[in-house]
């Protein structure tokens, strides 16, 4: 009999009930800017810039340096909550992140008198958690049985294929259903390289092909980058990495299976070689998720949307992928769900966390477009630069806002605006000096360091979270690095700037 406590536990009409109205705010704060007239304001609140197309663009008055505080302090008790007062953050997390994101609105709305930048910032946020929960709650409904040998060579198998699926239902997605399989394929000589393996490649490096794979590479698709331009552009660094991973974790555990079937003899149970999937219905929704995603107002004109500073903010893609999810909850296989131990609890806390994150970096983000057209800033912009900054701030923050900062810095160090959709269209197609590859590094870099640490990326922690509960003694956030990331993971990324950025 199925526990019927976990759709209690679920509660997703509250959850979706919210998002929509937050939605619906955004687009009533869209229209009420919508209708103003940007030549009433004063010429004291403005900073001017020329577009490629030489028309003047008027954008509000710089942000104080002292407005980053609120971004750098959510960062940071990200970072450390969890390891050094967990029981607070757990508890206060959602409170911290809304009120600093407040604060942040506050000071734009009454501060500046700029409601564009919160406006702007808010549709994108809906844009990108709708994403992340259709996949995850959708994903959850799935359960797959492997009754194999836990070989080596299967290993390997599964891993390359939760690196493929990365891209066709987002690392969230791809983690989130295989990471369960993974874990009871291995039940008998599970260990923590499996989980940080499984981290390295399903929940980072295997995302780098389109923009559905990973948070950075899909705020690049809304900002305007072609939705194919990552898998024309990153899969050789994709192919080189994954490889490079897979030949290390079979290396790795060839000798573990050896050392366990020397000490069990001839006590390994019996397998039928078959894998089984419960829930298969769910596909249908993982598929209606995937396929909103190509809903931009912005390529099809016959999308609806809401038209603001030049670009149209879908609305219908969204409530496509938040309805999605909840039939996929609804109609879900129960047995699937108890059998996964679904709960809300992973994307509650990254919709929450986003909520501060997208609206404290919008002055982290003008700050660093206004550096950037410096002379001092400017010279500082280059493929090599982009890759270890957006990797070493994407490893240790988060790497959703870092590509972010990275790509308004690139885009501003050669007279570019990121919030011109017809500008980042251009800069992607190499219309700049160096573009394509300075948005190469800053993509390769955000997705591939996402890995480094336990909060580089979303799924990270979720992943580690479900080790940790059916019984798995997972390294600590610095033996993570000590023990893994340094050996393993550095070399890649020392070979892969090598082989694409050094020098530029």
């Amino acid at each position: 009999m199925v526990n019927n406590q976990l759709r209690v536990s679920f509660a997703p009409g509250m959850y979706v009930k919210t998002l929509i109205a937050f939605l619906l705010v955004v687009i009533s704060l869209t229209t009420y800017a919508g209708e103003q007239d940007p030549h009433e304001q004063t010429q004291d609140d403005q900073v001017h810039h020329i577009d490629s197309d030489d028309h003047t663009i008027t954008s509000h008055v710089e942000p104080a340096n002292w407005s980053v505080i609120p971004f750098v302090l959510l960062l940071v008790m990200i970072a450390t909550g969890p390891l050094f007062y967990p029981h607070f953050w757990h508890k206060s997390y959602p409170v911290i992140s809304v009120c600093l994101g407040l604060l942040v609105i506050g000071y734009y709305i009454f501060g500046l008198h700029n409601e564009h930048g919160p406006v702007h910032s808010g549709a994108e946020y809906i844009q990108f958690i709708a994403l992340l929960t259709g996949l995850y709650v959708a994903s959850g409904g799935i359960l797959i049985i492997v009754d194999k040998d836990a070989s080596s060579v299967t290993n390997v198998v599964l891993l390359a294929i939760g690196a493929v699926m990365a891209n066709i239902i987002g690392t969230t997605g791809a983690s989130m259903l295989l990471i369960r399989p993974f874990i009871r394929l291995n039940k008998n000589r599970i260990k923590p390289y499996h989980i940080v393996f499984f981290i390295f490649i399903v929940s980072n490096v295997g995302g780098c092909l389109t923009p559905i794979g990973d948070p950075p590479l899909f705020l690049g698709f809304l900002k305007g980058i072609p939705f194919m331009w990552t898998l024309e552009h990153n899969l050789i660094p994709w192919v080189i990495a994954v490889i490079f991973l897979l030949v290390f974790f079979y290396l790795i555990d060839i000798r573990n299976k050896s050392n366990y079937a020397a000490n069990i003899g001839e006590e390994i149970e019996p397998t039928s070689g078959k894998v089984s999937i419960r829930g298969k219905r769910n596909f249908f929704w993982l598929a209606i998720v995937v396929a909103a995603v190509f809903l931009d107002p912005n390529v099809f004109e016959w999308v609806p949307g809401i038209i603001f500073m030049e670009q149209k903010f879908s609305y219908l893609r969204e409530i496509i992928m938040l309805t999605a999810a909840l039939c996929s909850y609804k109609f879900s296989d129960l047995q699937a769900i108890q059998g996964n131990e679904f709960n809300i609890e992973p994307i509650r806390e990254v919709a929450y966390l986003f909520i501060g994150i997208f609206f404290t970096m919008m002055p982290a983000l003008e700050l660093v477009s206004l550096y950037a057209q410096s002379p001092e800033g400017s010279q500082l912009i280059s493929p090599s630069n982009l890759y270890w900054g957006t990797g070493l701030l994407s490893g240790f923050l988060d790497n959703a806002p870092t590509y972010v900062n990275f790509l308004t810095a690139s885009m501003a160090s050669v007279g570019a605006d990121v919030n011109h959709m017809k500008e980042v269209v251009s800069f992607a197609n190499n219309h700049y000096k160096d573009s394509m590859l300075d948005l190469m590094a800053i993509s390769v870099g955000a997705v591939f360091f996402g890995a480094f640490t336990y909060i580089g990326n979303g799924p990270n922690f979720m992943v580690k979270s479900i080790a940790e509960q059916v019984g798995i003694k997972m390294p600590s956030f610095f033996g993570y690095i000590f023990r893994y990331s340094l050996p393993i993971l550095l070399p890649l990324l020392f070979i892969i700037w090598v082989i694409f950025f050094m020098g530029h």
